[in-house]
């Protein structure tokens, strides 16, 4: 369960709403082949095509990877939400049918994407708890059946916070070992309380088809015209060594346009907005692309982009310790940009420094071999040296996909290295149990309060929590959306933490609104 817009989250198929009219939100436009008729209407989009008979569930025609399904969620016949799951339970089997040969970016299992269906102009209109209560078993189940994974896609905050009660409240299907069960109880109680910071790395957006350091590499001798030889010799070279050549060949210009085309936008990963719903405040990386805070705009979180832009009281970043994509001419690739950023970039350095210090760091897609990283490190280590004896305590938690005791016993005084799987566990399905340990501690800390004041949701509260409901909806009755008072925004802000105005927005559609999850500084 992920919030994310699903017209961008790289699947190999997708589930999307209509009815017998064929009509869709025109939130789902980008996912319609080019080539597919589309008729605009006051209330939506018609699709150029028809149905052959009474089945609910079409295919949309196309080359695009990505295949569309349509399935019919409109109820006229007053049939209520058992025919909606049965809709979903048919759409999900014909998608089973379509042989898939290799998934997707080199996934362990096919990746299904669906919207909470129905809750739009469906059958499930206005009853999104019961709804969310009854389909997760749904797709738990044809899960299992048909050995894909399914990514329910959501796009509001409350109905984020919604389904991830439900979870919580069962067996949310989490294939995990006991203890990776316990490491994602710990690190979702650390990003509550406010104590947890993420470093993502090049496996994160490996997930997304880009490539790795060695990978651009590659790609850049490709484009280089250099003789067979010479690019023999590059795979035997430090990459950073490989870099420089290869810029000294090509020019810097084209360097750094190619790297701008290559990790610009596009389709993020699952994994990209895993780690963009977690509630932290604070992200470094190594990449270059944009696509974790693409993710996380689409959830309504405007993380702001270090040093490239301003940071805000109260609002997340991301420090992007060897440049972004958008400005190439900050990428750090080349052996002498390496040895200038000690200097020329000792306080984006000083930044990951104070959060080792302050915060547990949970480092994901890394092989922690970086050379800045592994400065950083030994800097942090110099600097509780001074305390006279060690702490003991550790910087943080390495989400490693495969054991390797070596580089385990070499960070163990500074990080916790957990692998995903031993030394003979495919990479792919490492990746994968990776992508299911991210989605549990994603469900372990969302704040469980924030679709108190949805509408939609009132069937899921208790008594007590109906009362509070009542009353916190009285003050937002008082409350003037213009008022130049502060301690009026700071309420209005609490009450939109807590799911108000947000049943307004059709969850069919690829709508967005202002997340105000809690992201002020914290204590460590």
């Amino acid at each position: 369960m992920v919030g994310a817009d699903l017209t961008r989250l790289a699947c190999d198929d997708v589930v999307v709403p209509t009815d017998r009219s064929l009509r869709l939100s025109p939130g789902w436009c980008p996912l319609l082949p080019g080539d597919v008729d589309v008729e605009r209407t006051a209330d939506g989009i018609r699709v150029g095509l028809a149905w052959s008979g009474d089945e609910r569930v079409l295919e949309v025609p196309g080359e695009d990877p990505r295949h569309v399904w349509l399935v019919d969620t409109v109820d006229d016949g007053g049939r209520g939400l058992p025919w909606l799951l049965d809709g979903a339970r048919e759409a999900l089997a014909t998608v089973a049918r379509r042989p898939v040969s290799e998934p997707a970016h080199g996934r362990a299992r096919r990746l299904v994407g669906l919207p909470a269906l129905g809750t739009g102009w469906g059958a499930a209109a206005g009853e999104r708890g019961a709804l969310l209560q009854q389909l997760l078993p749904v797709l738990r189940e044809a899960a299992d059946d048909h050995g894909f994974d399914i990514a329910l896609v959501l796009r509001g905050p409350s109905d984020l916070a919604a389904a991830q009660r439900v979870r919580r409240g069962e067996d949310g299907g989490w294939d995990l070992p006991e203890h990776l069960r316990a490491l994602a109880q710990r690190l979702g109680e650390q990003a509550r309380r406010g104590q947890l910071a993420v470093f993502f790395g090049a496996g994160v957006s490996a997930a997304a088809g880009l490539p790795t350091w060695e990978q651009l590499v590659g790609e850049l001798a490709e484009r280089s015209g250099l003789a067979d030889e010479l690019r023999a010799g590059l795979s035997r070279l430090p990459p950073q060594d490989s870099a420089a050549l290869l810029a000294r060949e090509l020019g810097r210009d084209h360097l750094e346009a190619y790297v701008k085309e290559r990790f610009g936008p596009g389709s993020y990963a699952l994994a990209h907005a895993l780690v963009a719903d977690l509630p932290v405040q604070e992200f470094v990386t190594t990449n270059y692309d944009p696509l974790v805070e693409l993710a996380a705009a689409d959830v309504g979180r405007r993380v702001r982009v270090l040093p490239f832009e301003d940071a805000e009281p109260g609002s997340p970043w991301l420090l992007k310790l060897h440049g972004d994509a958008a400005h190439p001419e900050s990428i750090v690739l080349t052996r002498d940009e390496y040895l200038e950023f000690g200097d020329s970039r000792a306080a984006l350095a000083g930044v990951l420094h104070s959060l080792l210090l302050t915060r547990h760091v949970l480092f994901v897609g890394t092989s922690m071999l970086d050379d800045d990283l592994i400065r950083i490190a030994h800097q942090v280590r110099g600097a509780l040296r001074l305390q006279g004896q060690p702490s003991g305590r550790r910087n943080g938690t390495v989400l490693a996909l495969r054991e390797d005791a070596a580089r385990a016993r070499l960070w163990e005084q500074d990080v916790e290295t957990v692998a995903m799987g031993d030394r003979d566990t495919p990479a792919a399905e490492a990746a994968r149990r990776l992508e299911v340990l991210l989605d549990l501690i994603g469900c372990l800390s969302t704040p469980p309060t924030g679709y108190l004041l949805d509408a939609a949701y009132r069937g899921l509260l208790n008594e007590e929590e109906r009362e509070l409901a009542a009353a916190l909806r009285s003050t937002a009755a008082v409350l003037r959306t213009d008022s130049p008072s502060t301690a009026a925004q700071e309420v209005a802000a609490l009450l939109r933490r807590l799911g108000h105005g947000d049943s307004t927005a059709p969850a069919d559609g690829a709508t967005t609104g202002r997340d105000d999850r809690v992201q002020e500084q914290r204590p460590g």
